[in-house]
C-alpha cells in the first residue's frame, strides 16, 4: 500500500471510532439531541430533597419520562418533567420523590388516579408529596420525638 492509501484508511477508522463513542454516549446518557419524544407536565413540590434533572419519573418500577428542570416558584420547587408519548396520566395522580435503596438515586413515583380527566400536555400535577427525609428520621429517632400510635 502506499503511504497516502494507508494514512486515509487511518483517519477513517478514527473517525468512525469518534462517532461511535459519540453515538454510544448520547445513547448510554439518555441524552435528547433533538427535543423530547413526550409531552411535559410540571409538579410543585414542598421540597425535591437532592432530586436531580435528569432523574427518571417511574410507574410501578417502569420508567416513562424524565425530570428536565428543577426552578423555584413561589417558594416550591417546581420540577418540569418529560413524559413518554404513550403514557397517560390522570388528573389526580399522585407524584411522590423516593429513592432507590438506602443511599441510592432519588426519582419521581407516580400513583396513578382514576380520574377520567387526563392531564393535558404542560398540565399541572396537584398532588405532590414531599420527600422522606432519613436524617429528619434518624434525628428523631435518637432524641426519643418518634410519634408513637396506640
Amino acid at each position: 500500500m502506499r503511504r497516502v492509501d494507508l494514512e486515509l484508511l487511518v483517519g477513517l477508522f478514527i473517525m468512525a471510532g469518534i462517532l461511535a463513542l459519540g453515538y454510544l454516549s448520547i445513547k448510554l446518557g439518555k441524552m435528547e439531541i433533538i427535543g423530547s419524544r413526550g409531552y411535559q407536565v410540571y409538579a410543585d413540590f414542598p421540597n425535591v430533597g437532592g432530586l436531580k434533572v435528569g432523574a427518571p419519573v417511574e410507574i410501578a418500577g417502569i420508567e416513562i419520562g424524565r425530570v428536565k428542570s428543577l426552578t423555584l416558584n413561589d417558594y416550591k420547587a417546581r420540577a418540569l418533567m418529560d413524559i413518554n408519548t404513550g403514557v397517560q396520566l390522570q388528573d389526580d395522580a399522585i407524584f411522590s420523590i423516593k429513592t432507590k435503596g438506602l443511599l441510592g438515586e432519588k426519582y419521581v413515583a407516580v400513583l396513578p388516579g382514576a380520574s377520567d380527566v387526563i392531564i393535558k400536555p404542560n398540565g399541572k400535577i396537584r398532588e405532590a408529596q414531599r420527600p422522606v427525609d432519613i436524617e429528619d428520621l434518624i434525628s428523631k429517632f435518637a432524641f426519643g420525638k418518634v410519634d408513637e400510635k396506640k
